[in-house]
């Protein structure tokens, strides 16, 4: 019986777009999600909890990092700074937020796509990371978590 190849790369991928551009089975996503926030809306303090403007840089800098290692370059993120959003004064900066994260996402689920699985299985820069597969797959928890925690905000601030 001949074993049928799984394409994990592009399942990968496909995952990443899904939480980021819809289609997951959860019916949710980041972008439908903050599509219709605004950049006030999106930097409202409620009591001691991070804002939205906040939890979407921070889903964006951990993507920023592992995109510039898979495009070749070195892992450069630190998780005292993933929360240190520059201040949002206008919605151009909001907006500029929200292109930036979803062209990396993009630009990550491509570079996935290229992966074989010998690479899948590779260190991410340093063996004390893991693999490439495992990741990707935090990548997609991660955002999975913050974007329940975005959805319960978006409730309390609107």
């Amino acid at each position: 019986m001949q074993e049928k190849n799984l394409d994990l790369n592009k399942q990968l991928a496909k995952h990443l777009r899904e939480v980021f551009f819809g289609g997951n089975w959860t019916g949710v996503d980041l972008k439908k999600t903050i599509s219709d926030i605004n950049w006030q809306t999106a930097i409202k303090k409620t009591d001691q909890l991070n804002t939205i403007a906040v939890l979407t840089f921070h889903i964006g800098y951990y993507i920023k990092a592992v995109l510039k290692v898979f495009q070749g370059g070195p892992l450069d993120a630190h998780d005292k700074y993933s929360f240190d959003l520059p201040e949002i004064t206008n919605e151009e900066e909001w907006k500029k937020l929200l292109e930036t994260l979803f062209t990396e996402a993009e630009e990550l689920a491509k570079e996935i796509e290229k992966l074989n699985d010998e690479e899948l299985t590779s260190d991410l820069a340093d063996p004390k990371y893991g693999s490439k597969y495992r990741n990707i797959m935090g990548l997609i928890e991660h955002t999975h978590y913050h974007l329940g925690q975005i959805a319960l905000l978006k409730k309390m601030v609107i």
